[in-house]
C-alpha cells in the first residue's frame, strides 16, 4: 500500500519530536537541579523544593570579594589563544595527513593522538617537570603550551576530513594561473574550510575552558581559571548555592559553542545536499 504524498503515518510525524524531547531532557535534565539550587537559600533533603528562594549565592559568586570575573577573563584569553594555535596547526597536520602520502602515517597520527590516549594524569605530571625546568610553570603562557596538544589533536581529526573533501587540483590551477601559494589558499580553499575552521576553534576553545588537572598543575595555582574556581568554592566554602551559581556560569559557553557548532555542521551539510542536487 503506497502512503499519499504528504501525509505520514503517526508514528512517525511523532517520533523526530519525541527524540528531540528526549534528547533536551538528557542534556537539561542534571542542570534543572542546579538551575534551582543557585536561587535557593534552604534546601535539605528529603524535601522536593527549595523551603526558601534567595539570590544570595548569586551575589556571593558575582560580588566584589568574588573571583569570578577574574577567572572568566582569564579563561576567555587561554581559551583563545589555545584555539587560535591550535585550529592552526590542526589545519597544517590535517592538510598533510589528507592531501599527502606521508611515510609512517599511521605513526604521525598516532603521536598527534598521544596527548588523548595516554591518561591525562601521566601527561600532567610529565609536562609539569619539564616546564618547572623550563621555567613556564606558574604563568599563563605555560598553561596556553600545556593545553595545545590535546586541542591540537582534536582539530587535527577534524580538519583531515574537512581537507578530504577540497580537491587539490584546485589549487594546482590557481598556481598554473599565476597565482601564489597564499593566494591560491586563501581565494580557493579557504572559502571552503570556513565551517570546519569555526568548529575546529570552537571545541578547542571548550576543551582548553573545561581544562581542569593540566591547569592545575602547571599554573601551580597563580593561574585561576572557572573550573578552578568551581572546585575551590565547592571544596571550601560548602555554600551550595554559590557553587551552582559558578557551575551555571561554568557551562554556559560550552553549551552555547556546542549549539553554534551544531548549527554550522548542520548549515553545511545542508548546503552540500543542495549542491549534490
Amino acid at each position: 500500500m503506497t502512503v499519499p504524498a504528504g501525509r505520514r503515518p503517526l508514528g512517525a510525524a511523532l517520533a523526530r519530536p519525541a527524540v528531540l524531547v528526549l534528547a533536551g531532557l538528557w542534556v537539561a535534565g542534571p542542570l534543572l537541579p542546579l538551575a534551582v539550587q543557585a536561587f535557593t537559600d534552604q534546601w535539605f533533603f528529603p524535601d522536593l523544593w527549595p523551603a526558601r528562594w534567595s539570590l544570595t549565592g548569586w551575589r556571593q559568586s558575582l560580588g566584589p570579594r568574588s573571583r569570578l570575573a577574574e577567572a572568566v577573563a582569564t579563561s576567555v584569553g587561554i581559551g583563545a589563544a589555545v584555539a587560535a594555535l591550535a585550529t592552526g596547526l590542526g589545519a597544517a597536520a590535517g592538510r598533510a595527513l589528507a592531501w599527502h602520502r606521508l611515510p609512517g602515517r599511521r605513526l604521525i597520527e598516532l603521536v598527534l593522538l598521544a596527548p588523548v590516549l595516554v591518561p591525562p594524569f601521566a601527561v600532567a605530571m610529565g609536562a609539569q617537570t619539564v616546564y618547572l625546568r623550563a621555567g613556564l610553570a606558574d604563568s599563563v603562557t605555560g598553561v596556553i603550551l600545556a593545553q595545545v596538544p590535546a586541542a591540537t589533536a582534536y582539530a587535527t581529526l577534524l580538519m583531515s576530513g574537512v581537507w578530504a573533501g577540497v580537491d587539490p587540483a584546485l589549487e594546482r590551477q590557481a598556481r598554473t594561473l599565476g597565482a601564489g601559494p597564499w593566494r591560491a589558499f586563501r581565494e580557493i580553499s579557504l572559502p571552503q574550510l570556513r565551517g570546519g575552521l569555526t568548529v575546529a576553534a570552537m571545541f578547542a576553545f571548550l576543551i582548553s575552558w573545561s581544562d581542569y588537572l593540566m591547569t592545575l598543575l602547571i599554573g601551580g595555582g597563580v593561574v585561576t581559571t572557572v573550573p578552578l574556581l568551581l572546585f575551590a568554592t565547592a571544596a571550601g566554602s560548602g555554600n551550595q548555592a554559590a557553587t551552582a551559581a559558578i557551575a551555571l556560569v561554568t557551562i554556559a559557553p560550552p553549551l552555547l559553542l556546542t549549539a553554534l557548532a551544531a548549527r554550522q555542521l548542520a548549515g553545511r551539510d545542508t548546503a552540500l545536499l543542495g549542491v549534490g542536487r
